[in-house]
């Protein structure tokens, strides 16, 4: 299997989006989270991160949202990267893979809204890498 990020990014962020829409927020919240770590991927890979033959990252870069916003700075610091830079701001520090065994109605407003946001912000990066060639 080919990895795909960029089909991944878009499929997960439009299932956030509809599970939102349905009240749904755990769901939403939990896909916001992996449309924003595939949409990152997508673009790492385009800017040097070392991949396995299927195209999956390598260690250290085999991680989740939470710490893989803080990585992409090590990608988006090149010549071809300066035009894809994030904001400061962790979106996604309080994030985390597990949080899909939580119970339901665990996550607020205040989390949503800012996990949303993070996604929202990686969603306008690779759809510039689109529009630029960047990404398919």
């Amino acid at each position: 299997m080919a990895t795909d990020f960029a089909g991944a990014h878009d499929r997960h962020l439009s299932d956030a989006e509809h599970l939102e829409n349905s009240a749904r927020l755990s769901n939403a919240d939990h896909l916001y989270g992996f449309a924003a770590e595939c949409g990152l991927k997508a673009l790492m890979t385009k800017f040097g991160m070392p991949v396995d033959p299927a195209g999956d990252p390598l260690r250290p870069n085999r991680v989740h949202i939470d710490s893989l916003w803080t990585r992409y700075s090590v990608y988006a610091s090149g010549p071809s990267a300066s035009a894809y830079q994030l904001d400061a701001t962790n979106h996604f520090d309080d994030w985390r893979a597990a949080d899909r065994y939580a119970e339901d109605g665990h996550v607020t407003a205040t989390s949503l809204e800012r996990h949303r946001n993070g996604a929202a912000q990686v969603d306008a990066l690779v759809r510039q890498a689109r529009v630029e060639g960047l990404l398919p």
